[in-house]
């Protein structure tokens, strides 16, 4: 079964744009393993609470997330 695990911050994507990316990512498994995976595909969107999240040893935070790159 076909499986992918989308980590987002909370509250920054629409329902519309959480069914994009559940819709697109079942395609793209179609477009490599055919129709056959449609059915068995899962796609799975997970909202991460602000500060639930980092890397490199740093705690990520939406404002920090939205600040510019190098800022």
């Amino acid at each position: 079964m076909p499986f992918a695990n989308f980590k987002v911050p909370a509250g920054t994507l629409t329902t519309e744009q959480m069914e994009q990316i559940v819709t697109t990512a079942t395609e793209l498994y179609v477009d490599i393993y055919g129709e056959r995976a449609r059915a068995t595909t899962l796609v799975l969107v997970e909202e991460v609470p602000d500060g639930g999240w980092g890397i490199g040893g740093e705690v990520l935070t939406l404002a920090r997330l939205q600040q510019a790159p190098g800022s």
